[in-house]
């Protein structure tokens, strides 16, 4: 078996592809057809930039916890192990990390904001300003 490249890029490489990772206006028809949009940034991010309505903020040290059904410290949002959740960060780095840790804890839908909220307000869809 060949040794896995070392460093960031490679491992962030291999955590991405089994990521579908949506876009702005894909992650915002998946929230109207029942995702759950998580904003993981933050608040001195949030503060500076904004956020998107609508979605949950769980910054990324309580996530797993918060979205793990079974974990007893879930928000309502998590019903069950097949929630779509679309996690973000600020560029869409970090947030592919932890779509992977939610999908290794057994949330196999989750997934993360290609491009993160930069992306998402360069797309021009709606932010509650800073």
């Amino acid at each position: 078996m060949a040794t896995p490249e070392p460093g960031i890029d490679a491992y962030l490489e291999a955590v991405r592809a089994p990521l579908d990772r949506p876009g702005p206006q894909e992650a915002r028809d998946a929230v109207a057809a029942g995702a759950v949009l998580v904003d993981t940034r933050p608040e001195f991010q949030r503060a500076a930039s904004g956020t998107v309505p609508g979605a949950l903020v769980i910054e990324r040290n309580h996530l797993e916890w918060r979205l793990d059904p079974s974990s007893g410290a879930s928000v309502p949002e998590a019903t069950d192990p097949d929630v779509r959740w679309i996690v973000f960060c600020d560029e869409g780095y970090a947030s592919s990390l932890a779509a992977a840790s939610l999908r290794a804890i057994g949330l196999s839908r989750a997934t993360d904001l290609d491009g993160g909220f930069q992306a998402w307000r360069r797309a021009g869809l709606p932010v509650t300003p800073p």
